[in-house]
């Protein structure tokens, strides 16, 4: 006979059973995304970085100028940085699995077709598919996060992402020297092809369904992605006329979202007070952090003397403790909370450059060590504004709004290189700092010294945002 009590405790146990297992489910779908996004972002990492050792070889075999061969990385940044902002509102409205498919298919057909040029214009045609198509990781990269972890666990998600930047950076220029001296440079193009083993990965495990079905406001986008394409070419190529032409581009697109029905940004997304000072501190953080590879280099040759090859290998110690400590970064943020790690990170960052400042012009192997706390320091700092910032969104805004996130990193990191590149070329005449005893690493010393001094006006900023 059935006993109506235990069916009864059954019954009502069964719901939350069902709950539980659902719930384990979720829980193991998200880390199994993660972790192919990990995979993703250091084949992305590494595309964006081979190339920058190899520009020389590129030049010589097509007989160009470095200025013409620069495009190489200079097309694919300009597109990588637009292209992060505009999937990133497409995954506001569209399904996530869709975008990927489409993006990675891209990203495989450009590497095709650089591994098969044999002329210059197929090569940056191809490099420029190639960010077509890569642009689509770094807004997944701050979607996933956000959709597939709750707030309390999202810190550790970002960390396993940052994990992978690292790895991919780390490993960018020793793949590159491998590859380089083993076959040619046209086989770099032949590694981004394994991002094609992640696509059915990424089908099986994205659930997320498909937006509010808006529609897309095209010229706000097309004046965005204009206005974004001559500041970042004002920039790069220093033709000054395509700043004006960016901020009048600007000024348009400003205009236009104010105006359209259905706009490509929400207007009160930057009436987010929290998310614009997000913004803001987000890329001064940035802008600072990009000093490190690209003034290091610079560094290293006119001080230490050092050729490109050991140049590479100086930077390595650095991304590989950043990629070792990236999950932990993330955990003690879940932990402890984002101001901590903020704190953490903006004391390394301050002791790198402050160090730097103290002691540029010592041997190598001593730079690489002090460029460990610089770089890990960095990572820490990505990792607890990005998880800052995402809470500070609605769901249906968490596309743009990262996208956009995104999108000013690139344009905060090539603007002030190109600040970088013009005070180098001025020189200094004296070294600020006394404790410098090397004259001749003067230069250097003085920037270092003025980025260390920064991180006091970041963390007063960061203890107001972060309250």
């Amino acid at each position: 006979m059935s006993n109506p009590d235990y069916a009864a405790k059954t019954n009502q146990a069964s719901p939350s059973a069902a709950a539980d297992a659902r719930t384990a489910t979720s829980v193991q779908t998200a880390e199994r995304l993660i972790r192919v996004l990990a995979f993703t972002l250091i084949l992305s990492s590494m595309s964006a970085t081979m190339f920058n050792i190899v520009l020389p070889g590129i030049a010589a075999d097509f007989g160009l100028s470095f200025s013409q061969v620069s495009w190489v990385s200079s097309a694919y940044t300009l597109i990588y940085a637009i292209g992060s902002v505009i999937y990133g509102k497409l995954a506001d409205t569209y399904k996530l699995k869709h975008l990927l498919t489409f993006g990675l298919s891209l990203f495989a057909v450009g590497s095709v077709m650089g591994l098969a040029a044999q002329s210059y214009a197929v090569l940056l045609s191809g490099r420029i598919v190639q960010a077509a198509g890569a642009s689509v990781i770094p807004a997944t990269a701050m979607i996933i996060p956000v959709r597939y972890f709750p707030a309390e666990t999202r810190g550790r998600a970002l960390g396993i992402s940052a994990t992978g930047l690292a790895v991919g950076g780390a490993l960018g220029p020793v793949i590159a020297a491998f590859v380089t001296s083993a076959f040619n440079w046209r086989f770099l193009f032949g590694v981004p092809l394994l991002v094609l083993f992640t696509l059915p990965l990424y089908r099986k495990y994205i659930t997320d369904g498909r937006g509010e079905g808006k529609r897309i406001d095209w010229l706000g986008g097309g004046l965005l992605a204009g206005s974004v394409a001559a500041l970042l070419l004002a920039v790069t190529q220093e033709q000054w006329p395509y700043g004006a032409g960016g901020v009048l581009l600007l000024a348009a697109f400003v205009w236009r979202i104010r105006r359209a029905a259905e706009p490509f940004v929400q207007p009160r997304l930057f009436a987010n007070r929290k998310y614009t000072a997000g913004l803001v501190l987000a890329m001064l953080v940035m802008s600072i952090g990009f000093s490190l590879p690209f003034l290091t280099p610079q560094l290293l040759s006119a001080v230490n003397g050092l050729s490109t090859g050991w140049i590479g290998f100086a930077m390595v110690p650095g991304a590989a403790v950043s990629a070792l400590l990236g999950r932990s970064a993330g955990k003690l943020a879940d932990r402890k909370g984002n101001i901590v790690l903020f704190y953490i990170a903006s004391t390394m960052m301050f002791a790198c450059f402050a160090l730097l400042s103290v002691f540029v012009g010592v041997p190598p192997i001593a730079t690489a060590l002090l460029l460990v706390l610089g770089n890990v320091g960095q990572m820490f700092l990505q990792i607890a504004l990005s998880s800052t910032i995402s809470r500070t969104l609605p769901k249906e805004q968490t596309g743009v709004g990262m996208g956009l996130l995104s999108m000013l990193n690139f344009l905060a990191g090539a603007v002030s290189t190109g600040i970088y590149g013009k005070v180098a070329d001025l020189g200094a005449a004296t070294a600020w700092n006394p404790l410098n005893v090397y004259p001749h690493a003067a230069l250097y010393s003085n920037l270092y010294l003025v980025l260390a001094l920064l991180y006091i006006v970041i963390v007063a900023a960061g203890r107001r945002m972060f309250r």
